[in-house]
C-alpha cells in the first residue's frame, strides 16, 4: 500500500504524482475502517482528503502553520504527519485526540475545538511571524458553516491590514457554484495572481500617480474595475474587505487545489482560496446522511448503521418529545438552535412548527440576544444548546437576558462529562458561569420524567432559567418520586440520619448507588435530589444539622463556583458544624476517553465517592 510509505511529515512529497489518487482512495478506506471501530467525525474528514493532501504537497507542516477550524476534520492531516498507527486508539483514553493538539505533534501549531476561530488564530501567527522575522506560511482552513460565526468576520476585518501573505482556505461543502461563474472566476484569479499582472498593476498606479490629475484617473479606473468584478467574481464580498479572492476550485482535484495554493503563496497580504468539497465523499451512507456521520458511533461499514442498538431514550430524545408536545399546547413557544437542530433534538419541532423554529447558524451569542428580543415581545423562546457551546454567549446571557429578566429558557445538553470529544467539549463549567449571573434560575433533573416536569415549570416562571442534562441514556430511577416542583426547593428521596447525600442532576443516580454501598456498612443515609443549584434550598440544607453529622454534596461540574462551594459558603455563614464532603470535578481540563473512565479518573464515580466518604467517617469516628 502507498499509505504504508507515509510514516512521517513530508513523506508524501517523495511519492510519484501518479500515486496521489490511489493514496487518497487508501486514506478514505483507512478512515472508514478505523472510524467504524472507534467512532469519530467521518463525513467532514472524507470531504477534505484531497484538500489536505494538496496542502501537504504545497506546504511543510513541520515549518508552516496549518490551522484547522473546529479541528474535527484534521484526521487526514494526522495520518500524513506520522500518526496513522495511533488511529486504533482515536479519541480513547491515552490515545490521540479527534482534534489538533500541540502536545501531539509539532505539525499541530494551535489547539482548536470550537468553530469560527481559525482565522483569528492564523492572523495571530502571521503577525507573530512578522514581529519575529521568521519565514513560514500560515494557512487557516475554515468551513462555510463556520462563516456564520461572527468571530470569523471580526478576524477577516482585521486581516485586511496585514501586508504579508496569509492564506484562508474556505472549505465550502454546501454552496452550489454554477460552472460558468466558476470558470470566469478561475480565469480572472489566474490572471490576477500572475507576476506580470501584479507588476503591471503596480507600475500603472505608480505612473498615473506622477501625472497631473493622476489620482482621479486611478480612482475612476478602480470604480470601473470594481463594478466589473462585482458582476463576475463571486468573492467580491471578500475583495471589498481587502482580502484577495481565488476560486472556486474543485476540492477533490488535488492538482487544481495544489496549483491555486501555490498561486496564493505569491500574494502579499491576505488571500482567500474558495474550495468546493462534498461531505462524506466516497462513502455513500455518509454522502446521503452527513449529519448522522458528523460524530458517528462505531458502525457497520456495509450498511452505515450503528453497531450498538440504542433501546432506551437519552435525554435529548426526552427533550425532543416534550418540545413537540409543548409546541401543540403553547402557540407562543419558539425554538432556537445554533446549527444543531438534530444534535439538540429540535428536528421534530422544526418539521412540525417551521415558522416557530430558528436556526441562526454557528452563532451562539447572536442566538441568545435574538431569543431575548423574542421574549421581550411575549414569546416563549427555548434555546437548545450544548453546554460547552453556551460558554460563547456568556456576555449576552448576562446583559441581554438576565439584566432585563427576560423569560428565555436554556435547555443545556451534554452538561457534564462528554467522553471522546475531550477537553474542548466537556460541559463542566455551566453551573459555575451561569450561577454567577443574577436573576438566573438553574435546574437539573434526576431522571427523564423530571426533565419533562422542569421544562413545563420553567416556561411558567416568566424569568430566565436553565436546565442542564447529560449526554447518554435518560435514567429511569425513582419513577415513583415525582414531587411537584417549587422554586428553589429540593426533594427528599429517602430520610435517614447522620449522613446526607445532596446530589444535583446526573449525580442523583450516583448518589443512589453510593447509598446502597454505605447501606452495607450499616449507615442509613438521607438521599436528597437538589433540583436547583440556584436558588438553593437553604432551609432544607440548614435543617439537616439536627440529625446529620456529614453532608456530601455531589455535582458533575468543576468545584470552583459550583453547587458544593455555594453550600459551603452557606454553612460557613450560618456557623454550621456539619462536616462537608465536596464531590466535584477538579480544576483541570479533562482529556478524551469514555465517560466512565473520566468519572473514575476524576473521582466522581460510585466507588470513588463511597471510598472518600468512608475515609471521612473513619477519620471522624462516625459510626452507624
Amino acid at each position: 500500500m502507498i499509505l504504508d510509505r507515509i510514516t512521517a511529515a513530508n513523506d508524501i512529497k517523495a511519492l510519484d504524482r501518479n500515486e496521489i489518487p490511489e493514496l487518497c482512495d487508501e486514506i478514505r478506506e483507512f478512515l472508514i475502517e478505523h472510524i467504524s471501530e472507534t467512532g469519530g467525525h467521518l463525513a467532514s474528514n472524507l470531504g477534505v482528503v484531497e484538500l489536505t493532501v494538496a496542502m501537504h504537497l504545497v506546504f511543510d507542516p513541520t515549518k508552516d502553520r496549518l490551522i484547522w477550524d473546529v479541528g474535527h476534520q484534521s484526521y487526514t492531516h494526522k495520518i500524513l504527519t506520522g500518526r496513522k498507527d495511533a488511529f486504533d486508539r482515536l479519541r480513547c483514553e491515552g490515545g490521540i485526540s479527534g482534534f489538533p493538539r500541540t502536545e501531539e505533534s509539532v505539525c499541530d501549531p494551535f489547539n482548536t475545538g470550537h468553530s469560527s476561530t481559525s482565522i483569528s488564530a492564523g492572523l495571530g501567527l502571521a503577525a507573530a511571524r512578522e514581529l519575529t522575522g521568521e519565514d513560514y506560511s500560515v494557512v487557516s482552513v475554515i468551513g462555510d458553516g463556520a462563516l456564520t460565526g461572527g468571530m470569523a468576520y471580526e478576524a477577516m476585518n482585521n486581516a485586511s491590514k496585514l501586508k504579508k501573505n496569509f492564506i484562508i482556505v474556505l472549505n465550502d461543502n454546501k454552496m452550489s457554484i454554477s460552472e460558468n461563474v466558476g470558470g470566469v472566476s478561475a480565469y480572472l484569479s489566474g490572471i490576477r495572481t500572475a507576476a506580470f499582472y501584479r507588476g503591471l498593476k503596480n507600475g500603472v498606479k505608480e505612473s498615473l500617480g506622477n501625472m497631473p490629475h493622476g489620482e482621479k484617473i486611478i480612482e475612476s479606473i478602480s470604480r470601473t474595475k470594481n463594478s466589473f468584478k462585482q458582476i463576475l467574481i463571486p468573492g467580491m464580498y471578500f475583495e471589498n474587505m481587502g482580502i484577495i479572492y481565488l476560486g472556486p476550485v474543485d476540492g477533490h482535484d488535488v492538482n487544481a487545489v495544489a496549483k491555486i495554493l501555490r498561486e496564493a503563496k505569491k500574494i502579499d497580504g491576505p488571500v482567500l482560496v474558495h474550495v468546493v468539497t462534498k461531505k462524506g465523499k466516497g462513502y455513500l451512507p455518509a454522502e446521503r446522511h452527513p449529519e448522522r456521520f458528523h460524530g458517528a458511533d462505531p458502525f457497520v461499514i456495509e450498511t452505515g448503521l450503528p453497531k450498538k442498538k440504542r433501546e432506551a431514550p437519552n435525554y435529548t430524545d426526552i427533550f425532543s418529545t416534550v418540545m413537540r408536545k409543548l409546541g401543540d399546547r403553547e402557540e407562543a413557544l419558539v425554538a432556537i438552535t445554533a446549527a444543531m437542530a438534530e444534535g439538540t433534538g429540535l428536528k421534530r419541532f422544526r418539521n412540525l412548527f417551521p415558522d416557530r423554529f430558528f436556526d441562526v447558524g454557528i452563532a451562539e451569542a447572536h442566538a441568545v440576544t435574538f431569543a431575548a428580543a423574542l421574549a421581550s415581545q411575549g414569546l416563549k423562546p427555548v434555546v437548545a444548546v450544548y453546554s460547552s457551546f453556551l460558554q460563547r454567549a456568556y456576555d449576552q446571557i448576562l446583559h441581554d437576558v438576565c439584566i432585563q429578566k427576560l423569560p428565555v429558557l436554556f435547555c443545556i445538553d451534554r452538561a457534564g462529562l462528554v467522553g471522546s470529544d475531550g477537553e474542548t467539549h466537556q460541559g463542566i463549567f455551566d453551573i459555575s458561569y451561569l450561577g454567577s449571573i443574577p436573576n438566573m434560575t438553574l435546574m437539573a433533573p434526576k431522571n427523564k420524567w423530571e426533565l419533562s416536569d422542569m421544562m413545563k415549570f420553567a416556561l411558567q416562571l416568566e424569568a430566565p432559567a436553565a436546565i442542564r442534562y447529560p449526554k447518554g441514556e435518560a435514567w429511569c430511577g425513582f419513577k415513583e418520586k415525582r414531587t411537584p416542583l417549587a422554586l428553589g426547593k429540593a426533594e427528599v428521596l429517602h430520610q435517614g440520619k447522620k449522613l446526607a447525600l445532596f446530589a444535583y442532576g446526573s449525580m442523583v443516580k450516583t448518589a443512589a448507588e453510593v447509598k446502597e454501598e454505605l447501606d452495607k456498612d450499616g449507615f442509613d443515609c438521607t438521599l436528597i435530589n437538589a433540583r436547583f443549584a440556584k436558588p438553593l434550598d437553604e432551609e432544607l440544607i440548614l435543617s439537616l444539622e439536627k440529625e446529620h453529622t456529614v453532608l456530601v454534596t455531589m455535582e458533575e461540574n468543576v468545584r470552583r463556583g459550583g453547587l458544593g462551594e455555594q453550600v459551603a459558603d452557606l454553612l460557613l455563614a450560618k456557623g454550621s458544624t456539619m462536616k462537608q464532603v465536596l464531590i466535584a470535578l477538579p480544576d483541570a481540563y479533562i482529556e478524551h476517553g469514555s465517560v466512565g473512565e473520566q468519572k473514575k479518573k476524576t473521582g466522581i464515580d460510585t466507588a470513588s465517592v463511597a471510598e472518600k466518604i468512608r475515609a471521612v467517617l473513619k477519620e471522624g469516628k462516625i459510626r452507624p
